[in-house]
């Protein structure tokens, strides 16, 4: 299995050389990507394929269900290296359709470190009962739920220091909430984005 990788890393390598023959050279001299992604280890979502970018134009972060948790300090220190390091100005949490972790989440069997990690999955699924129960059925229900856990995800990055801090500095970077859906490959727009100013707006509604 491992020879038959580097075979095929071998073939990707020639292939991106032959089309282009000064693309290694120009990635290994700079990173400098447009968007920071946070999205679901699931192995059918890699950021760069399903957003159509190259190599070297988007600073992903991945982890079970796409959480935002806000003690979890590897997301926090990508987060903070993406906005303050790399001048990303556009944050994505996306997550997807008939994702594992939320089935996970939403069963009543152990799952062993994994129940600890999906709790605010369970948590939301308790603050939005009434909503979920008006889902056709259970895929819809869990269906959903995802989209209810990129926003409360979005909503979570915002509210992290280092946004407010960046925000404070008059740094233009904004949070967008998207989800995938595996059976068409297309992405959604939760339209839950979060800017500079959005909190102040809140406030004075």
């Amino acid at each position: 299995m491992m020879e038959h990788l580097f075979d095929r890393n071998r073939v990707w390598a020639d292939r991106q050389t032959a089309r282009d023959p000064g693309y290694f050279d120009r990635l290994a001299q700079l990173q400098a990507p447009e968007f920071f992604w946070i999205g679901c280890s699931d192995s059918r979502v890699p950021a760069n394929v399903v957003a159509g970018l190259d190599p070297g134009e988007v600073f992903v972060h991945r982890n079970v269900a796409n959480v935002v948790h806000s003690t979890d300090m590897n997301l926090l220190s990508a987060l903070e290296f993406a906005v303050e390091a790399l001048q990303v100005r556009e944050i994505i949490v996306c997550g997807h359709y008939g994702c594992g972790g939320v089935r996970a989440a939403t069963e009543d069997m152990p799952h062993g470190l994994a129940d600890h990690w999906l709790e605010p999955i369970r948590r939301l699924a308790r603050s939005y009962a009434v909503d979920l129960a008006q889902a056709a059925d259970e895929t819809a229900r869990r269906d959903r739920l995802a989209e209810l856990n990129v926003v409360e995800g979005v909503r979570r990055v915002a509210e992290t220091p280092i946004l407010q801090r960046a925000w404070r500095c008059n740094t233009q970077v904004r949070v967008h909430g998207l989800i995938y859906g595996l059976k068409d490959g297309q992405l959604r727009d939760l339209d839950c984005s979060i800017g500079p100013g959005h909190f102040q707006q809140e406030a004075a509604q």
